[in-house]
């Protein structure tokens, strides 16, 4: 397989490449979501923490990861573009004090002003930012766990939302830890899925992941499974119209399905069914954002045509 050549670009659009625009959301949200369904208001934590899952979480999760990955990014014909940069080495140690640089100025006011729950949460979900690139750590290369915390990654600040806004009683919530447990097999399976499309140039830089052990056709049929669980754990955990949000997993797993019979030799193909995971959370989010809206607002709107009748 052919190297990529690093293509040549300041260091700010290097920066932008490698945190992945597209997924910016994808943990801004869960956090606000989370945050305002504790019972958090409208005020500077909300807007702090959501800039900072929003640019510079994802700058260290994904400039970490291009860094220590570019051995394999060089063969990966993925890489360069929407996707996540490859880094020249002369760029990496800018980039790494840059990106985790960044982070100073958000987390040091978020643990002002948050308690000791929200702190722990706030630990564990940066540790896993790194744990999962960084040498002698490399989570990523440890098969299964690498799934587990690249789930970790995306649902962390979900909990950090419910910690710092309602604290232990949040997370203890029976109806939260549904959501939470559903959100991270949603996580694990989507992680394992997008592994499948990396088996060929993961293998050839000497990198372990769940797909590479597993093999391309059970894991796509564990995302399978994976989706399909989520969906029930939710249905069944949650309680009120909330639970019907599990039959957002389903078509993720429908998804997947259609590369059941993959090899690895063809494993590359994934790669379509993953540009349409990426379009498909858009879609998701927006459902779900309806359906928050609807649940928050509707309720007192028929309550005041009721008194008013």
């Amino acid at each position: 397989m052919s190297l990529a050549v690093p293509t040549a670009r300041s260091l700010p659009a290097v920066l932008l490449m490698s945190s992945r625009p597209l997924s910016w959301v994808n943990t801004a949200y869960p956090f606000a979501a989370a945050y305002l369904l504790a019972g958090g208001k409208v005020d500077w934590r909300l807007v702090v923490g959501t800039l900072f899952f929003l640019v510079p979480y994802n700058a260290a999760m994904y400039g970490t990861n291009d860094v220590f990955d570019y051995e394999s990014d060089l063969r990966n014909p993925r890489k360069g573009g929407v996707e996540g940069a490859v880094l020249e080495p002369s760029r990496h140690r800018p980039v790494l004090w840059l990106v985790w640089g960044s982070c100073v100025p958000f987390a040091v006011p978020l643990v002002a002003g948050g308690s000791p729950a929200s702190w722990a949460v706030l630990a564990v979900s940066l540790f896993a930012v790194a744990a999962y690139s960084v040498p002698i750590l490399r989570f990523k290369e440890r098969p299964v766990l690498d799934s587990l915390t690249s789930s970790t990654h995306f649902v962390s600040p979900a909990v950090y939302g419910l910690a710092l806004a309602g604290g232990p009683a949040a997370l203890g919530a029976p109806h939260a830890l549904a959501a939470l447990g559903a959100f991270f097999v949603w996580g694990a399976a989507s992680h394992a899925f997008g592994a499948v499309q990396d088996i060929l140039p993961d293998r050839e830089a000497g990198i372990a992941s769940i797909a590479t052990l597993f093999g391309a056709r059970r894991t796509v049929l564990i995302a399978v499974v994976g989706y399909i669980a989520a969906a029930a754990l939710l249905i069944l955990g949650a309680d009120g119209p909330a639970r019907w949000a599990g039959l957002l997993a389903l078509p993720y797993a429908l998804n997947a399905a259609p590369f059941g019979g993959i090899t690895d030799a063809d494993s590359a193909r994934t790669r379509v069914g993953w540009r349409r995971f990426l379009w498909l959370n858009y879609l998701t989010g927006f459902i779900l954002t309806v359906s928050l809206l609807a649940a928050a607002l509707l309720p007192p709107v028929l309550r005041s045509k009721g008194m008013a009748g």
